[in-house]
């Protein structure tokens, strides 16, 4: 066995979509599983398809291309706004995209027509998170200036929350969202087909039965692949926490001191380390580092080790409390999504499919 590596356990990916999946079909919302924290991997989103997805949600259209090469046949959602410099390969790779630019969605109706497709789009509105979405009042003029186009269709409304700056999804964020939908259908007389409010923080408010029945579609990716919600990282009901393993090799086991010894300046990445005297302690050091994943991320599965710190190529663990460790050992670690994320995306971490 190589390591470092993550070990990928596809029946306990398949079971938290379908508890999540469920959920949601009984609130008449259906999910986009999104794979971008598995790096498009066509085993994890063929589990998801089984669990019950209806669509893969990707922010890379790198990650799209491999899932349609490995025959994912569903449609494809881009969860990142669309590049001007890559609009031919948004309408050749992506059934829906995410937008929120009018000369954006200009060039995606133009690439559209000039190649005989339709494409459709979701537009974006910032509810108060600030990351991507125009303005509420906003999205009339941007709708009258797209309404027409040619090669695009709106099939409905959007909005991002917690992601960047924790803003919680409520009853009032969401029922602003299906005002803003009415109010386009009424000036405009057209019918949304989505109201795409939903990531894995809103599934506290899904629980609590307080989702406006006109939201209808979730995107959902740690809620399914580490079975927690995003508010408070809590574990969502009847789901896997442990469908990923990362697992490393102990490389070197020796007694040294817990503080430093001489003048102290700037570690590897200029941070000046601030270290607790705990005596001698045995010290092991890991094949994995900075390089390969989040090392705030790990969590390790025996609680008698802790992570002392880590350089871009080494984990350093104490291990005093542990009596059966040894070079060559394997160590195994629980993963946040931060972790996940870098480590499905490090080069060096071999992926195990279970």
């Amino acid at each position: 066995m190589k390591t470092p590596c993550i070990y990928i356990d596809l029946k306990k990916i398949e079971h938290n979509t379908s508890v999540i999946v469920n959920l949601c079909k009984k609130n008449r919302i259906s999910v986009a599983g999104v794979t971008k924290g598995a790096l498009g991997m066509p085993e994890i989103a063929s589990a998801m398809i089984r669990g019950g997805v209806s669509w893969i949600g990707e922010s890379r259209l790198d990650n799209i291309e491999r899932l349609r090469k490995n025959d994912i046949n569903v449609p494809f959602l881009l969860m990142r706004s669309p590049h001007k410099s890559e609009i031919e390969r948004v309408i050749s790779l992506a059934d829906v995209s995410l937008n929120t630019e009018y000369e954006i969605i200009e060039a995606l109706s133009e690439a559209s027509i000039k190649n005989g497709v339709i494409h459709k789009i979701i537009i974006m509105i910032d509810l108060g998170d600030l990351r991507e979405g125009i303005w509420p009042n906003e999205l009339i003029p941007l709708v009258k200036e797209t309404i027409n186009m040619k090669g695009v269709k709106i099939i409905g409304l959007g909005t991002n929350l917690t992601d960047l700056n924790g803003t919680i999804p409520t009853i009032e964020n969401n029922n602003q969202l299906v005002e803003l939908a009415e109010e386009v259908e009424n000036k405009f007389n057209i019918k949304l087909e989505y109201l795409s409010a939903g990531n894995s923080s809103s599934l506290k408010l899904l629980e609590s039965g307080k989702i406006p029945s006109r939201i209808n579609h979730f995107r959902i990716g740690e809620g399914i692949l580490l079975g927690r919600e995003t508010i408070y990282r809590e574990k969502y009901p009847d789901t896997y926490q442990d469908a990923f393993t990362l697992s490393a090799e102990v490389i070197e086991k020796k007694l040294k001191p817990s503080i430093p010894i001489g003048e102290i300046g700037q570690d590897a990445f200029g941070n000046i380390p601030s270290v607790q005297d705990k005596g001698i302690m045995k010290r092991c050091i890991l094949n994995v580092g900075r390089q390969d994943t989040n090392i705030d991320g790990l969590i390790p599965r025996k609680s008698t080790l802790e992570i002392l710190g880590a350089t871009s190529d080494h984990l350093l663990i104490n291990a005093t409390n542990e009596t059966n460790v040894n070079v060559g050992d394997v160590i195994s670690f629980d993963l946040n999504y931060s972790a996940l994320l870098s480590s499905m995306t490090s080069p060096f971490v071999e992926k195990i499919v279970l």
